[in-house]
């Protein structure tokens, strides 16, 4: 549009050109040319629309306005335009008003144009992103930042910071997302595609869809979060109605290739045609599996119209109907062989309820299809409705499978059954079932009868007609398990009495348990399980014999264990009590310490042998319970006295050996329990006692340690009494005592051969010590007399004596120094009396030397008397 300016002259001032009519007029007509040209302009671009549902198409339509609007608008500036204007108003004409309101109309929506253009820009390069991005991650990285554009021109733009303008522009992003997604997602050809890549599209898609509406949320709530006073309270539906339709179509989409990929392709493979051994109809389930898609690629109208969205339920309900009788069918077929059962479900119950419950599942959407007009008529109908009647057929074969196969076993079976004898016996060892350690009753109560029991109850609630005599034994139900389970009870409480037993007394209780046995027998040999009227007194017989054998048990156990204790008695009896030291350190003399051992040891055997002799008593009292008699020699317990007596022999044995073993470590231990003395006997040091005579006492009370036994007298054979003496010629009687065999167990032997050798050594070292005193043997090997005169007749210098009396007072002090006792092992060695008698000796040597001394120091004091007499009476003559 171009404003044409008028051919007269304006040269001149305005005043005087607005004074001229002939000049206005022109010029009048000129400003109304004007007017109807800006109008017309201005009336064309408010009509126009953007050209497209894009909105890059709003983007166009602010371009051309704000260019057109700005070439009217530059010319309106022309200074000729200017100054018509100027002398129109100075003429004060009446055309010049409608002119100015044009041209500030202009002006407005020339600013609105600019200011729309301006802000529309920044969102170019998002909207050219996600009108032609070259995929879905295209579109998805760029719709958080168009989202965030938008909120800039929210907030700063004075046009577009209003709900007519910015919902029809974010109508408008809707309308091109729904596009893309509509032009990428072709149902027509979707489901031709690689399944893996058909999917990964449908999930982009609906990503892209729900991208769009979070983040519409995400920048909401940020304006709200900024304290701005214009919110975005824009109408959702007209922005996402359609996309969230779609998106739903889209999941409805994925769950469809989920279910042909995921599911059925991956379960209907190589694996379960072996395990089913029908491959054909493997192949036909993958046929039908790919015909579900079918319809979706026929469709007749536009799924993601929202106006069809009642018809693209209908299909979708049709598939997933489809589907259950699919998956219904895929679980029956890859459970057939082995059914999940329900909690308490037996076998064959169990397998058939399994497959009536799949039946239900897939008969409800049945019946509700058949309720809505029309669903079952069409064409997919009548074939999920074919599909549906196959699949109830083959499960309906296989529950009358199952129950004819069960009905027809159980009468065969069910009679051998309830043949069976109540209990049964095996061997738990290989031993012969004759011996009563490896007797074991068993309740002879089939799993297999309990399982008909348990199945005829659930067939018949399932509906099925059962066997007369499977009913009557299942009515008998509580019966049956209560007389097993009384049954195993008794037997348990035989069994474990009997693991009481030990072989001796089983042999001791043979005539009883045979009676006991005998009770048993009508329910190994004759008793049924058809005889359920006897079973019950059965269970009273026996529980009653059980109850007196156990009695019988516990009495003989009660016997056992007062025996026991008698031995343990005598078993853990100290052979080997010690004297305690006297006056604290001083401690008895050997003869002193093994005579205290050997009393001591009397008292104990006193005691012993009176538990010993009390056994036979308590032997007494097991046969009179046993055999009903008293004699301590009834043939029935010639065993169990055999038991007993190498009991005996084997508490004995241990007796000795472990006092032997103690005493061992009391000598090797370094606690002194007696004192011996070294005395001198000249020319010898001794021992007092000496080591000959302790190695006699140590032997002595070894041996009386090991004849202990002796006191333990042998029964007679085959009974518990004791052996009377035997005399052997006229005088000599001998005794049978447990000592014969155990002073001649190698392992006694071995022990008290140790303990010798070990006090031997510990002899050979105390003499060994008493060898260091033997350097004073000059004291007493040397005759004084002799060396006396022998030294007179020397008639030794004053020195010479004096070296010889400082050597033996330096012996005197040396001795006085040395320890007077030494600890070797379990004996002290008192010196005190060696260094007394080595003082004594060595003072003798100095009293003899002074004696010495003094007669020589009489003599030279005799003589220098004389020679002074001599000399006075000389001077005087």
């Amino acid at each position: 549009t171009k404003l044409e300016v008028p051919t007269i002259n304006l040269d001149g001032e305005v005043t005087v050109l607005a004074a001229v009519p002939e000049v206005v007029e022109a010029l009048e007509s000129c400003a109304m040319t004007w007017q109807k040209l800006i109008s017309t302009a201005l009336e064309e671009q408010l009509k126009k629309v953007p050209q497209g549902s894009g909105p890059l198409a709003e983007l166009d339509l602010w371009h051309e306005r704000s260019n057109i609007l700005s070439a009217l608008t530059e010319q309106t500036k022309h200074p000729d335009v200017q100054k018509v204007l100027e002398i129109l108003q100075e003429a004060k004409s009446e055309h010049i008003g409608d002119l100015l309101i044009v041209l500030s109309d202009l002006k407005k929506y020339h600013v609105e144009a600019l200011d729309n253009a301006k802000f529309l820009s920044t969102l170019e390069r998002h909207l050219k992103n996600l009108t032609y991005g070259t995929g879905f991650n295209v579109v998805l990285d760029t719709m958080p930042s168009l989202m965030n554009a938008l909120r800039m021109v929210w907030m700063i733009s004075g046009h577009y910071n209003k709900d007519e303008r910015m919902v029809p522009l974010m109508e408008r992003i809707a309308w091109e997302i729904s596009t893309r997604v509509y032009r990428a997602v072709d149902l027509h050809v979707l489901f031709k595609e690689d399944k893996a890549a058909a999917k990964k599209k449908i999930a982009e898609a609906k990503s892209t869809l729900e991208q769009w509406k979070r983040c519409y949320l995400a920048v909401r709530a940020q304006i709200e979060a900024y304290g701005s006073e214009q919110h975005w309270e824009f109408d959702q539906k007209r922005l996402f109605k359609k996309t969230d339709y779609m998106a739903a179509v889209c999941q409805d989409l994925y769950d469809i290739l989920q279910v042909v990929i995921e599911e059925f392709y991956n379960i209907f493979g190589p694996e379960l045609k072996t395990v089913t051994g029908d491959p054909k109809r493997i192949d036909d389930l993958l046929r039908r599996v790919n015909g579900l898609t079918s319809p979706m690629e026929e469709l007749p109208f536009d799924p993601f119209s929202i106006r069809r969205a009642r018809d693209w339920k209908l299909i979708m309900e049709e598939f997933r109907e489809e589907v259950a009788v699919e998956n219904i069918e895929q679980i029956f077929i890859e459970n057939l062989e082995d059914p999940p059962l329900y909690k308490g479900y037996p076998p064959v119950a169990g397998a058939i309820y399994w497959s009536q419950s799949l039946f239900y599942r897939i008969k409800q959407p049945i019946i509700r299809f058949q309720e809505a007009k029309g669903l079952l008529t069409s064409e997919r109908g009548k074939e999920i409705k074919q599909m549906y009647l196959q699949v109830a057929k083959r499960m309906k074969e296989y529950e009358d499978q199952k129950y004819n196969h069960w009905r027809v076993r159980t009468e065969q079976i069910l009679p051998l059954e309830l043949k069976n004898t109540l209990l049964s016996v095996r061997s738990v060892t290989e031993e012969p079932v004759t011996t009563k350690q490896s007797v074991h009753f068993i309740v002879n109560f089939s799993p297999v009868l309990q399982e008909i029991i348990i199945e005829t109850k659930y067939i018949e609630l399932l509906g099925y007609p059962v066997p007369e005599t499977a009913r009557y034994v299942a009515l008998q139900e509580h019966k049956y398990l209560r007389y097993a389970d009384r049954l195993k009870n008794m037997l348990d409480r035989y069994h474990k009495l009997m693991g009481t037993l030990n072989e001796a007394e089983t042999k001791l209780l043979d005539d009883h348990i045979q009676e006991l046995w005998k009770v048993f027998k009508s329910g190994h040999r004759r008793l049924t399980w058809n005889s359920l009227g006897s079973i019950g007194d059965f269970i009273v017989r026996c529980t009653e014999a059980i109850r007196k054998f156990e009695l019988l048990v516990h009495r003989i156990h009660n016997n056992s264990e007062e025996i026991s204790n008698n031995l343990l008695f005598i078993e853990s009896t100290n052979l080997f009590k010690f004297p305690l030291s006297k006056n604290g350190d001083q401690l008895p003399n050997a003869e002193e310490f093994f005579e205290y051992v050997k009393c001591e040891r009397a008292k104990d055997l006193a005691h012993m042998v009176r538990k010993y002799t009390a056994i036979p008593q308590l032997l007494i009292k097991v046969e009179g319970r046993v055999a009903n008699t008293n004699s301590g020699k009834s043939p029935k317990l010639t065993s169990y006295y055999a038991y007993w007596e190498n009991r005996i022999y084997q508490v004995l044995t241990q007796l000795i050996l472990k006092n032997l073993q103690a005493f061992n470590a009391a000598v090797l231990a370094n606690v002194a329990l007696f004192q011996t003395e070294a005395l001198l006997s000249v020319p010898e040091i001794i021992l007092q006692p000496n080591g000959s005579e302790i190695d006699k006492m140590t032997a002595q009370c070894i041996r009386d340690c090991v004849e202990v036994t002796k006191h333990f007298v042998r029964w007679m054979h085959g009974t518990c009494i004791e052996c009377p003496p035997q005399r052997v010629g006229e005088e000599e009687v001998i005794t049978f005592s447990f000592y014969t065999d155990i002073s001649q167990n190698p392992l006694i032997i071995e022990q008290a051969v140790l303990i010798t050798q070990n006090v031997h050594k510990l002899l050979a070292c105390l003499c060994k010590h008493l060898n260091q005193w033997k350097r004073y043997h000059l004291l007493w090997k040397s005759d004084k007399g002799v060396v006396m005169e022998r030294l007179a007749a020397e008639k030794p210098s004053c020195v010479a004596f004096d070296e010889e009396l400082q050597f033996y007072m330096k012996v005197a002090q040396e001795v006085t120094q040395q320890p007077l006792f030494k600890d070797e092992q379990f004996i002290r060695l008192q010196l005190a009396p060696l260094a007394y008698t080595v003082q004594e000796n060595a003072r003798g040597w100095v009293f003899s030397l002074g004696k010495l001394l003094n007669e020589f120091a009489r003599e030279e004091l005799f003589s220098l008397q004389e020679e002074l007499q001599v000399g006075v009476f000389g001077s005087c003559c």
